[in-house]
């Protein structure tokens, strides 16, 4: 049974707690030697470990053309519709980030500026094997897209019959991804992060996945960049009296359903409604097809606290900023305003998480664990560097050299000083 709490009884660190993905010395251990054996060995190492795991011998890491279009073809057209659909939404809602590099040169003499250029090469990794994130196809790829990376290589787990899942590589073929690489977990990300033999060697590896591949890509950090560390997945709903429960509870179980781990967190203004969404969980877990993990997630992270007014239960998802945040509210652009850290802000009783997870347009790869505090969802922007650049006249630059020279001997940097000075003692010489 979820927990009930009210604000003002229950201790601070209890309202804000949540489940956390604790690193054991054993993961960290067996990643650094599954990165050392990829780096060393390259596409012999990947798919010897893909067999340890549980897939087929293969011959060849990357799928063909041919297994491409085979598992397009096996996915019925409806969802291929809706995958269209869905990829129309988000290449609508990421045109919007892409910016242009601005020019400068408003006093004489002096030209300052900046470029905005693609990454050269994108790794995506989506999560597959027993269960397939299509979604997280279209999430990842088309930002990518958008900011114009040349190269887009995508890694995910075959299943046990060594096959990519068909709805991932329908969603890939809609996206216009060519490169995948038919492997998962730690290797995966080795071998984005450094290359092989058949994998090109990647700029910036985005995408979730679990244990083993949230602590490569943190490892890989440095040889490559990378999205986030995602934690486990969270949902906030502040709800008023008016709410449904009904329609609550499923949004708080549509997030316990991912993992163990995930938070499901109601932060409402009746004890009534706190009530009766207790009891529309129970009725509803038993329905669920995943039950037991929804089940584990309710009764360790999932909590309903009841708060004193609306405003104070922003003041709480503010304090927690969850990854997905529901106000679930007759005027949820009174209280939008007052959210100040969330990764996703969903409004009004007919918005529900699931419905920015697939279809909407804006990104689902956000921060977790309390991160929407000073980080982003998943955008152009990750796909992209920027470099400025400087031109000065010699008239500009004379006027300005004793300055240069000046702030450099204050920091102890002498020859800092003379290169501003000697184009200017040379020609007085």
């Amino acid at each position: 049974m979820i927990r009930i709490l009210r604000s003002h009884e229950a201790a601070r660190e209890e309202i804000l707690s949540r489940g956390e993905a604790r690193v054991p010395e054993s993961v960290e251990r067996d990643v650094r030697e599954i990165l050392a054996a990829v780096r060393a060995r390259g596409d012999a190492a990947v798919m010897a470990l893909n067999e340890k795991f549980g897939a087929p011998r293969q011959t060849a890491l990357l799928a063909t053309p041919e297994e491409i279009e085979e598992g397009y073809a096996a996915v019925d057209e409806g969802l291929k519709g809706v995958l269209a659909r869905a990829k129309e939404n988000i290449e609508a809602f990421h045109r919007r980030q892409k910016r242009e590099g601005f020019i400068a040169s408003e006093r004489e003499g002096i030209v300052l500026g900046q470029r905005i250029l693609p990454i050269a090469r994108a790794g995506l990794y989506v999560p597959g094997g027993t269960a397939s994130y299509p979604s997280t196809v279209l999430m990842n790829a088309i930002p990518a897209k958008i900011a114009g990376v040349p190269t887009i290589v995508m890694a995910t787990p075959p299943g046990p019959d060594g096959k990519i899942a068909p709805a991932i590589l329908a969603a890939a073929k809609i996206a216009g991804v060519t490169t995948i690489v038919k492997a998962g977990g730690a290797q995966a990300i080795a071998a984005l992060a450094y290359g092989t033999q058949s994998v090109p060697k990647v700029d910036k590896i985005v995408g979730p996945g679990n244990i083993y591949v949230a602590t490569a890509k943190r490892q890989v950090y440095g040889q490559v960049d990378i999205d986030m560390i995602a934690g486990p997945s969270e949902i906030l709903v502040v709800a008023d009296a008016e709410a449904n429960p009904a329609h609550v509870a499923a949004d708080l179980l549509s997030q316990a359903e991912h993992d163990r781990l995930s938070s499901a967190v109601l932060v409402c203004d009746s004890m009534a409604l706190a009530e009766a969404v207790a009891a529309e969980i129970e009725r509803q877990l038993a329905l669920l097809p995943r039950e037991e993990i929804a089940r584990a997630s309710i009764e360790k992270n999932g909590k309903i606290i009841v708060a004193d007014d609306l405003r104070e239960g922003v003041a709480i998802a503010n304090e927690l900023a969850p990854e997905h945040l529901e106000l679930c509210v007759c005027d949820p652009f009174a209280l939008l305003g007052a959210v100040k850290n969330a990764g996703s802000i969903f409004l009004g009783r007919y918005a529900p998480e699931a419905l920015g997870d697939y279809f909407a347009g804006p990104n689902h790869t956000l921060p977790t664990l309390g991160t929407a505090r000073f980080a982003s969802p998943l955008s152009v922007d990750d796909f992209v560097k920027k470099s400025s650049y400087i031109y000065y006249s010699r008239e500009a630059f004379a006027a300005v050299k004793d300055d240069v020279a000046r702030f450099a001997r204050a920091e102890g940097l002498e020859a800092h000083a003379r290169s501003a000075l000697s184009r200017f003692e040379e020609e007085n010489a």
